[in-house]
């Protein structure tokens, strides 16, 4: 699974030094209806870092984390509209071939829904495919041509 940083000011691209101070993801928030199945599903098939959180639990991609709602946790505040579980669109980078990610997918049991297709992303023109969270919620591997 590719790491993710958040780098220095000092480091980020030209055209975000308009930014002060620099402003990078920290975390977002997923529902999720049950535990024990998004910490095998984030932690195994995603790579994630599960972090116990209360009654609940985060899952750590290097410097971004997804904060999980879910039974037995009282988030406040929350969004106008807060996110049920099956909700949420979340793409992540997979530091490797597609054909290896779709390998990897398939190792867990998961069934790629759509793709490979190609996708543009954060470093250009890429390659995706996408499949579900175990509620629904659609998730997708990118991987970038080697530079």
């Amino acid at each position: 699974m590719a790491d993710t940083q958040t780098l220095p000011i000092a480091e980020t691209d030209a055209s975000l030094k308009g930014l002060r101070p620099g402003v990078h993801l920290d975390h977002c928030v997923i529902h999720v209806s049950d535990w024990d199945r998004a910490k095998a599903f984030y932690g195994d098939v995603l790579g994630a870092e599960v972090v116990a959180r209360g009654d609940g639990f985060a899952f750590r991609f290097g410097g971004v984390q997804l904060n999980a709602h879910g039974p037995g946790v009282e988030a406040t505040p929350l969004a106008d509209k807060p996110v049920m579980p099956g909700n949420s669109d979340l793409c992540f980078r997979w530091s490797g071939s597609i054909e290896s990610a779709m390998a990897h997918l398939t190792s867990h049991g998961v069934p790629v829904e759509v793709g490979p297709v190609e996708r543009h992303g954060v470093a250009g023109p890429g390659i995706s495919v996408y499949f579900r969270d175990p509620d629904g919620s659609l998730m997708e591997f990118i991987t970038y041509p080697e530079p």
